[in-house]
């Protein structure tokens, strides 16, 4: 099957084509964003899966963000939207859309529109409620190019240090508890542009990716250990590294075969 590439259009070309528009075909059009997160988790109190959709559109024009948590029961077969909405929060970064599976909830960073502050979102699959904590204190890097994710036995915040070619990664010692958030490792990893941790080994060693197609191995003194390409040629746009557990489970259902 042929595919065609969208044309790449000079900016000349784009102003001849809208002069000659209605304006009442122009004014229909704002300048807005949207974005879409996700997530997927298990209900071990309705023993149900649900597909969880967050997603939010910004509108230039008066900073407004309207946004909304939607979630697919697999028992149920049918979404749902979560009472409360819109909610204030932008998602970020880009790149980490998928949410992190933590005790239950699915976090993503978030930026709280009304407060003009970062924050970490939370989606408890049981009470199917939106939770919100604060960063820890004492982090002070890009929410941009920092990231969630689960270290050991703790939910942990990764930010990283391009001046000073360094990533600091802070864990939660006791969960939902603010004081407890301690900054555990400061790895200096020179020569590496970006680097973004995945999971770590039973030794202690994390593993991450540079943001391109390459896996990276380091210990807790930021010592390259290994590293190696998981895809040939530039990384597909929009494709995520992460792990998974191989697992056989019959899926909830209410139409059961006899």
């Amino acid at each position: 099957m042929e595919t065609m590439a969208l044309p790449c259009l000079p900016d000349e070309l784009i102003v001849q084509i809208l002069s000659r528009l209605p304006v009442k075909s122009l004014i229909r059009f704002k300048c807005v964003y949207a974005a879409y997160y996700y997530g997927f988790g298990y209900d071990q109190l309705t023993d149900d899966y649900l597909v969880v959709s967050f997603s939010y559109v910004l509108n230039f024009d008066d900073d407004h963000v309207n946004s909304r948590l939607e979630f697919f029961s697999l028992r149920d077969s049918m979404w749902k939207e979560l009472e409360g909405t819109p909610f204030p929060y932008m998602l970020y970064p880009d790149e980490h859309r998928v949410g992190s599976l933590f005790s239950g909830a699915i976090h993503w960073l978030a930026f709280h529109n009304d407060l003009a502050r970062d924050v970490i979102i939370a989606f408890d699959l049981m009470e199917r409620r939106l939770l919100e904590m604060p960063f820890p204190d004492g982090f002070g890097l890009e929410s941009e190019y920092s990231h969630l994710w689960v270290f050991g036995q703790f939910l942990s915040l990764t930010g990283m240090d391009h001046d000073n070619s360094r990533v600091e990664i802070w864990v939660m010692k006791e969960y939902k508890v603010h004081s407890s958030w301690t900054k555990t490792l400061n790895l200096s990893i020179d020569g590496i542009p970006y680097f973004s941790p995945i999971c770590s080994t039973k030794s202690g060693d994390i593993i991450g990716t540079n943001g391109e197609t390459e896996l990276l191995k380091y210990n807790d003194k930021g010592q390259l250990l290994e590293h190696n390409s998981f895809w040939d040629g530039p990384c597909p746009i929009g494709s995520l590294v992460t792990m998974y557990t191989e697992s056989l489970l019959s899926l909830p259902s209410d139409n059961v075969l006899p």
